[in-house]
């Protein structure tokens, strides 16, 4: 039986995804595009915003009618937060606990024909272990750490779709990340709902993990998702100012650059902390990377507010902005603030805080000219060699080289989003 995945979010989702693909090819079935007649479809989703939500819709409407025989499983933050309005035509329904049980879900539904729903307002207080040793392709692989968030921001609706901060077993983690890099994976990238929140629940914490995964042989990267600015604690710190293994890029969600509105948001740091922060790790790594996720047109952010938030953007000197307009979510404090900002006026200042972003971003390229930057090759098309350095270039060199390879690179201009390189 073939059987299509589809992946909507973010890398804790690219993880579980990648896990639920091995088991069922595993216990026998063809793993096929989703864009294939399949006869199970496989919908991991997502509700980080009002768009995450339409696309889980349109997906899983989109999987019905491509074969109504199909067998439909939709699982994942989506499925959390939709109880009660999910599209008709789902046959599992699995929500962001025991997605490691979807084959025998599946088997179960095959045999019996009966709906199954197994969401639970119990997230559980428990990690739930997923392993993998293969990845896609052989560059880059993600290894998920933790599940869960307690930070509570206004606006998000995580922390009740993923539970409490649980973390995966130091051990198992170590044991994962090694098997994957004896099996030819360069970079590993450690993923979570809550990264930097991880052992919290453990006698461990973030900064021991780091200490014990930069000493696994032949690991030539390892790369952290995202991270809060207040678990940029000293350990951490330390970890990157002694390992080279430590990816130089970090990406650091500042979410507004007005101390007003970031109360607002119940964030837990001022703009002076932020950038202090920066600094901090600037006088550490002076060239590193350093991307973030804002979001505009929160209620109440006047022009003047967002002003604030491009002019800290500035002069922070971020090498990415990920930028999002605000979206009103549901059970969200944030769903009942006064002085909801009109939608054209979010879109305008997205746009604005892009077109900074590409200027920031074609600044911090243009540092590296003349600079030898070792590239990791991920792919080979229309005639370059494509793929990241350490601190997240995305690098073009007018040579054939094989995935995998490390390509120590002269970077020789820029043409964004690329740099060339020799």
């Amino acid at each position: 039986m073939k059987v299509g995945i589809y992946t909507l979010g973010c890398k804790v989702n690219s993880y579980e995804s990648e896990y639920v693909s091995k088991l069922f090819e595993e216990a026998g079935y063809e793993i096929a595009d989703f864009n294939d007649i399949c006869d199970i479809y496989i919908i991991n989703t997502c509700t980080v915003t009002n768009q995450s939500d339409s696309k889980s819709r349109k997906i899983i409407r989109e999987a019905i009618r491509r074969n109504s025989e199909a067998i439909i499983v939709a699982m994942g933050c989506f499925v959390e937060s939709n109880k009660d309005k999910l599209p008709d035509g789902i046959d599992i329904i699995i929500g962001n606990k025991d997605k490691s049980k979807v084959v025998e879900l599946v088997e179960e539904y095959l045999e019996n024909k009966i709906p199954i729903n197994i969401l639970s307002d119990d997230l559980g207080l428990e990690f739930e272990d997923m392993e993998i040793s293969n990845f896609g392709s052989k560059t880059r692989a993600f290894v998920k750490i933790q599940d869960g968030c307690e930070n509570y921001c206004t606006y998000c609706i995580i922390p009740s779709v993923r539970g409490k901060c649980r973390s995966k077993d130091k051990d198992k983690v170590i044991e994962e990340v090694t098997n994957l890099v004896n099996n030819g994976y360069k970079e590993i990238v450690l993923t979570g709902i809550h990264t930097g929140h991880y052992g919290v629940d453990l006698d461990t914490s973030f900064a021991d993990l780091l200490k014990e995964l930069v000493k696994i042989p032949n690991l030539y990267r390892l790369r952290i998702s995202s991270i809060e600015t207040t678990e940029l604690n000293d350990e951490v710190l330390d970890v990157l100012k002694n390992s080279n293994i430590i990816c130089n890029h970090l990406h650091v969600p500042l979410q507004a650059g007005s101390n007003e509105i970031l109360k607002l948001m119940n964030r837990k740091y001022d703009i002076d902390y932020f950038i202090n922060k920066i600094e901090e790790i600037r006088s550490i790594r002076p060239d590193i990377a350093i991307s973030t996720d804002i979001i505009v047109g929160f209620p109440g952010e006047t022009e003047e507010l967002f002003q604030e938030t491009l002019n800290n953007s500035r002069k922070i000197g971020f090498s990415k902005i990920h930028v999002f307009p605000y979206s009103i979510r549901n059970n969200t404090p944030a769903a009942k603030f006064k002085n909801q900002v009109d939608g054209n006026i979010k879109k305008d200042r997205v746009k604005r805080l892009i077109s900074l972003s590409e200027e920031l971003e074609e600044e911090y390229m243009k540092k590296f000219i003349g600079k030898k930057l070792d590239v990791l090759i991920e792919r080979y098309e229309d005639g370059y060699s494509i793929g990241h350095t350490s601190n997240f270039l995305l690098v073009k060199i007018n040579k054939e080289y094989k995935q995998e390879d490390i390509v120590e690179t002269e970077i020789i201009k820029v043409e964004y989003p690329y740099v060339i390189g020799k």
